[in-house]
């Protein structure tokens, strides 16, 4: 099969979509496919390859214009007139942006099936903000290109459930994200990312990692981590600003955790591998999560997880025994984390567990097969999954 992803764009800084939509690409290819990714260059450095090769997956980056909010580039929509009759069908990420846009219209004219993935954009927390301008996409393209859709792409069964009312009918599949659990194997030497930050001292590590964004309940976090009233903990919140740093700072401030809380920026490679090496627990107290790579990436690490219930795979979590699920409130939140701190035993439990439900849920190389079963069954007209 010839597979053609549109992404808005691949920027590292982006956090989950990017990530995930270039491995899901790359263990396609690996099955033997045909896989390429057109994607914009926003958040790429002026080096970067504008049409490469990588992992068996042929990248195509294309110069970001105005209106740059909603991600356009006219020459990407050039390439894609021209190269859409190649390929046998194509994986559409995330909602009203300007691809999606381009390849609903495409796709009608040139009858390409699509799949849809909307990257949690329906669930309703999201769905109502900025609803105004929405509308006026909605009536433009983007309820159509939902109806038409060959499938609607889900990470978990509850972001299906949220969204539901919004397809228009169209049929969902639901595929999770994944990672390579080789890559997670072999931790850096404990200590290391101690040793980077002094600060943090023999205080053990509460870590945050991803994008430091409104929905991410980093008030919950900090309100929490204030509450515990513990002198023996530390908080570290790593990722790229997403536009409530400054925010989150005076967050931290205001419970009294200044001192001992560290922000270490976006972390890569080896220093995330560190992080999670040195980490005691990982949270994520979201108020809006489709799917949450980060969590897995910590559970592929042996690190427990405490995690809002609005994390769309918190019950998959909580069944694995990889973690717990609280509501996205500070003394909710507080209590459970409180709880995991005092059990050192259960957190050993845990995070075996979480290792061992990676490698049965979450390994690129089986949800590979369902992706190439679901293709196959598109093309050949039967209902996906």
């Amino acid at each position: 099969m010839r597979i053609l992803h549109v992404i808005g764009d691949l920027a590292p800084e982006s956090g989950g979509p990017a990530k995930a939509g270039f491995e899901m690409a790359r263990a396609v290819a690996r099955r033997g496919h045909e896989v390429a990714i057109y994607a914009t260059d926003f958040g790429q450095p002026p080096e970067a390859p504008r049409d490469s090769t990588r992992d068996g997956v042929r990248v195509r980056l294309f110069p970001l214009q105005t209106p740059k909010i909603w991600l356009a580039s006219w020459p990407m929509r050039r390439a894609l007139a021209e190269d859409l009759p190649g390929y046998d069908l194509v994986h559409l990420h995330s909602l009203y942006l300007f691809h999606d846009w381009v390849v609903g219209g495409l796709a009608r004219r040139r009858r390409k099936p699509y799949l849809l993935r909307p990257h949690g954009t329906l669930d309703p927390y999201i769905f109502q903000r900025r609803r105004l301008k929405k509308v006026l996409f909605d009536h433009w393209f983007q309820d159509r290109l939902l109806a038409e859709a060959a499938a609607i792409h889900y990470t978990a069964e509850e972001e299906e459930r949220l969204a539901k009312p919004y397809v228009h009918g169209a049929p969902g599949v639901v595929i999770p994200n994944g990672l390579d659990p080789a890559e997670y194997a072999r931790l850096p030497a404990g200590g290391s990312f101690r040793d980077r930050h002094p600060e943090i001292g023999s205080r053990r590590i509460l870590l945050f990692l991803g994008r430091i964004n409104f929905k991410k309940g980093l008030d919950v976090l900090a309100a929490a981590v204030g509450r515990l009233q513990r002198e023996d903990v530390h908080l570290v919140i790593a990722g790229p600003d997403g536009g409530y740093l400054a925010e989150t700072r005076r967050l931290v401030e205001a419970a009294g955790i200044a001192e001992r809380t560290s922000f270490v920026g976006m972390l890569q490679g080896e220093a995330k591998l560190a992080a999670f090496g040195d980490a005691t627990l990982f949270l994520l107290p979201s108020y809006s999560e489709n799917f949450g790579i980060a969590v897995i990436e910590a559970m592929a690490c042996g690190i427990p997880v405490l995690i809002s219930d609005q994390v769309n795979i918190w019950r998959e979590v909580v069944a694995d025994g990889a973690g717990l699920a609280a509501p996205a409130e500070a003394g909710a939140f507080a209590q459970f984390l409180g709880e995991m701190l005092a059990d050192p035993g259960g957190l050993v439990r845990m995070g075996q567990a979480g290792r061992a439900a990676v490698a049965r849920r979450y390994d690129w190389a089986n949800i590979a097969q369902r992706l190439e079963e679901t293709y196959a069954a598109v093309l050949a007209g039967r209902p996906p999954g």
